[in-house]
């Protein structure tokens, strides 16, 4: 957020100590860091005082919105007990037995086992040496090829980061490695070619990831890896026949089916998984962010019997299985997580969703015939409005992601936080949400894309 005037004390020591993500660090240095000092229910205050409505519930993570006691409680709980052990060397303890066991009961699939570590990052890149060590103990050592989507996020890890199809996080980092491929986007107004169905571009789609699964031949392609609704890529919520068809082509080659639930799972469609929403059948599962309502860090990956058996026996003859993390299933996370899923639970935060849902769809589709509005999209409580110059044609800007900043930035001002996801202006508030809070969210969007739609006229971003 562009500040006037000096920056303060706070703002000169970030800009001398700190490299932040996602963020331009020359254009950070003129105008300093956005100072936020504490967060209530579904908001958050800056150093100055001033409230905002977190409209993106951080980054698409504090489900159950900030302050909680019962969280806080918990937290304070495990850390006087066993504030730090692990589960190397077969060492464990009760948080995260009690854990595995509540994502074994919730998951969408037969889970076998669990593995934990920190980040969603690093739930991916471990599902990709699952991949590899799988294929490795059932004779199948060429089979290693993972393929992702174009727009896709899947994490920033060297592997992590291949598998996302995003530019910016390929673009100065030699990105993406071997055997790392991306195939389409499931996004229908965007993609969908004229007088193309849904159910047609979805069966295209599918064909398309059926030419390369032969083109580079199915023995060498281990798994596809997707998120049941793209966020990172912009909210981009597939066509209903979209994972059935995917899913057809997957069995037929023999190719697990990864499902990165980092953003969508516990809750945030209106089903525990956006797996359940969409049609997913997953061979195993990415978990993160809401896991623990990002009141600490902790992701975990769910396997399958098939997988886990394979894993077991390769580690009985390599005699050990070589893999994990020193924070891996930290007691903390672990025990923040079963208090999470309690609460989710206890106080029907997936029906809460399911309740919310159609009065977040409708603020957005109310925003759709905005001038600047080119497509409103969402699933539970997560959505998205592309800007365009010209909807009716579904045209991009010629310097995409400088209208969707703006955008966002009027917002802030506005006291709502948003996030620009190119020239998509993203909203993913906490579940806890309610429906006057969500009338407070929506209330100055259409202000801030009038301001918006005036810069971009005056700046001449139309032509």
């Amino acid at each position: 957020m562009a500040m006037d005037g000096p920056l303060s004390n706070a703002q000169t020591r970030d800009v001398e100590a700190l490299l932040h993500p996602y963020t331009n660090a020359v254009q950070h240095r003129k105008v300093g860091p956005h100072v936020i000092e504490r967060g209530e229910g579904v908001y958050v205050f800056d150093d100055s005082g001033k409230r905002y409505i977190e409209g993106m519930a951080g980054l698409w993570c504090a489900g159950l919105g900030f302050g909680d006691s019962e969280l806080i409680d918990a937290a304070k709980e495990q850390m006087g007990k066993l504030p730090y052990y692990h589960l190397f060397g077969g060492k464990s303890f009760e948080p995260a037995i009690e854990l595995a066991e509540k994502i074994k009961e919730l998951a969408p699939m037969p889970v076998s086992k669990v593995i934990y570590q920190s980040s969603g990052s690093e739930a991916n890149d471990t599902q990709v040496k699952l991949a590899w060590y799988y294929n490795n103990a059932r004779g199948k050592p060429e089979k290693k090829k993972i393929i992702s989507r174009v727009r896709g996020y899947h994490g920033v890890t060297i592997v992590s980061g291949s598998l996302t199809g995003l530019p910016y996080n390929h673009k100065r980092f030699d990105l993406p490695v071997d055997r790392i491929l991306h195939t389409g986007t499931p996004h229908f107004w965007r993609e969908g070619r004229d007088g193309e169905t849904e159910a047609e571009f979805s069966a295209r789609l599918a064909a398309e990831l059926d030419e390369m699964i032969i083109r580079e031949g199915p023995d060498t392609v281990a798994a596809f890896i997707a998120e049941p609704v793209m966020g990172a890529g912009g909210v981009l919520v597939p066509p209903a026949d979209y994972f059935p068809a995917i899913q057809a082509v997957l069995e037929r080659h023999d190719v697990l089916c990864i499902d990165d639930e980092v953003i969508c799972g516990f809750g945030r469609t209106g089903n525990w998984f956006g797996a359940e929403t969409f049609g997913m059948k997953p061979t195993s599962i990415s978990m993160a962010k809401q896991l623990t309502a990002a009141y600490a860090p902790l992701s975990a990956v769910a396997i399958n019997q098939d997988m886990a058996d394979a894993i077991e026996a390769q580690s009985g003859e390599v005699g050990t299985f070589g893999h994990g993390f020193t924070y891996g299933g930290h007691p903390l996370g672990c025990a923040v997580g079963v208090k999470t899923i309690e609460i989710y639970q206890r106080r029907d935060i997936v029906g809460h969703v399911r309740r919310m849902a159609p009065i977040f769809r409708a603020k957005l589709d109310a925003l759709a015939a905005h001038p600047l509005v080119g497509e409103a999209r969402a699933s539970g409580l997560m959505g998205g409005l592309e800007l365009s110059p010209d909807p009716a044609k579904k045209a991009a800007f010629c310097e995409p992601g400088k209208v969707g900043a703006y955008a966002a930035d009027e917002l802030l001002k506005r006291g709502v936080i948003s996030r620009a996801i190119g020239d998509t202006l993203a909203f993913c508030p906490p579940m806890v949400i309610t429906e006057a809070e969500i009338e407070e969210l929506f209330a100055p969007v259409e202000g801030a894309l009038d301001a918006a739609h005036a810069w971009a006229k005056a700046e001449g971003r139309f032509g």
